[in-house]
């Protein structure tokens, strides 16, 4: 069974082209520690709206360091990679415009994507 994190990779490119990083060229190291300070390693490349991702430590263009338990609560809309970064949370190194490229495309708090769905069916 696939955990979050292994899911929200595999839906991404089930997806397919993601309009909103269709200037986006990149890629993004994560380095995702666990509670026992074990680290998987995603690399995810963005050309153009479109994915690759695999799971080498290779060198990338932006690297994120982070906890899982974090990045499930970004994928889940609970938590904000910018916020995150701010306090720390998330350690960047690389081309940070990466981060705020990539951020898009988790999802916002359940409040804010209620409030946008309500918006699109009135619109």
């Amino acid at each position: 069974m696939a955990t979050t994190i292994e899911g929200f990779f595999q839906e991404l490119i089930a997806e397919g082209h993601q309009p909103l990083l269709g200037k986006v060229q990149g890629t993004i190291g994560f380095d995702l520690v666990d509670n026992d300070g074990e680290v998987d390693h995603w690399l995810v490349r963005v050309d153009r709206g479109h994915f690759m991702i695999s799971q080498p430590n290779s060198p990338a263009d932006c690297v994120i360091r982070a906890d899982k338990a974090l990045v499930e609560q970004l994928i889940k809309g609970e938590e904000n990679a910018i916020a995150a970064t701010l306090r720390g949370a998330i350690v960047c190194t690389g081309d940070v415009e990466l981060l705020f490229a990539i951020q898009r495309i988790f999802p916002g708090p359940p409040s804010q994507r209620q409030a946008v769905g309500a918006a699109m069916e009135s619109g």
